[in-house]
């Protein structure tokens, strides 16, 4: 069974949870920039949520599916067609051999995660089928889908697909979001709002990309940014660099640094930034742990809903 790209659109890359286990090697993980709806669109199919799918960045593909299939979409709000005729987020369908599912305007939210029964079968490289961008490694050679690719869909093995049921999901970011933020442990630069990184509007630049978010419009006032130590860079981490202004590590983040990295993104609202695209503005928002604990375990509990 496989599907043919007929229009690649913006940025659409294959995507499993990501490559861990090889950051010691200097490896990034890759994996989707919003895990949580990712997942979501996996269980709407039936699959381990580790299997690969498409990410769909910003404007979307059309895709012909040369065999029946079973599909759910999840994350962005695009306008979804099948064969023309209006098809909705957030629930599993049947396709027939032959249908082609396109993707229309965009109207919040930045990506979509396109799921079918089996999952994208690409060869595993260290242990996973996520495309890195910076590295050249996973997916189709390392690269976002082209004109005419085809791709081989796996055979399916877990529970059967929720066709037919749709899932609450909660509405993508419009124009921009809060996200709540952890201090790293053992800050001693004074609290995250005296140095200006909350409290604060960003707008994500332009030359923003899977790797990082660089934040503009303002800067943090670090006593020494840039200074610190190198050291592991989890997804979420917040540098500073010597221009003062912060970068949003992302999926696609390098695995040390040696920036200043006063905050880290709490995994909670990692979907949201992910959701976000240049342009669009970002407000840092200091919480403690129970908070972030809280938000966690929320969001599992949604996941854990649908199936």
């Amino acid at each position: 069974m496989s599907l043919r790209v007929v229009e690649p659109g913006l940025l659409t890359t294959i995507q499993d949870r990501g490559r861990w286990g090889a950051q010691a090697l200097g490896v990034p993980v890759a994996g989707p920039m919003d895990p949580w709806s990712h997942r979501m669109a996996n269980r709407l199919v039936g699959n381990d949520e580790a299997c690969a799918g498409l990410e769909v960045t910003l404007s979307g593909p059309m895709i012909e599916w040369l065999a029946p299939a079973t599909v759910a979409v999840v994350g962005g709000a695009f306008a979804l067609s099948v064969d023309g005729a209006r098809a909705e987020p957030g629930r599993a369908w049947r396709l027939p051999a032959g249908s082609r599912l396109a993707f229309g305007a965009r109207t919040a939210g930045a990506r979509a995660y396109v799921a079918v029964a089996g999952g994208i079968d690409v060869p595993l490289v260290l242990g996973s089928r996520s495309t890195d961008l910076a590295s050249r490694l996973g997916g189709l050679g390392g690269r976002a889908l082209r004109r005419g690719d085809r791709l081989e869909i796996g055979a399916g093995d877990g529970p059967p697909p929720l066709a037919g049921r749709a899932v609450p999901v909660a509405p993508p970011p419009r124009g921009g979001a809060s996200l709540r933020v952890l201090a790293a442990p053992g800050w001693m630069g004074g609290r995250l709002s005296e140095v200006g990184l909350t409290g604060t509007r960003f707008r994500i630049a332009t030359s923003s990309n899977r790797m990082g978010y660089r934040l503009e419009g303002a800067t943090a006032r670090m006593a020494a940014p840039g200074a610190g130590l190198s050291t592991a860079t989890p997804v979420g981490t917040i540098q500073v660099p010597p221009s003062g202004a912060p970068i949003l590590l992302m999926a696609d983040r390098q695995t040390t640094g040696g920036y200043l990295a006063p905050a880290t993104l709490i995994s909670a609202d990692l979907g949201v930034a992910g959701q976000l695209g240049p342009g669009d503005w970002v407000e840092l928002v200091e919480c403690d742990r129970a908070t972030a604990m809280a938000a966690l375990v929320t969001c599992e509990q949604a996941v854990l809903r649908i199936g």
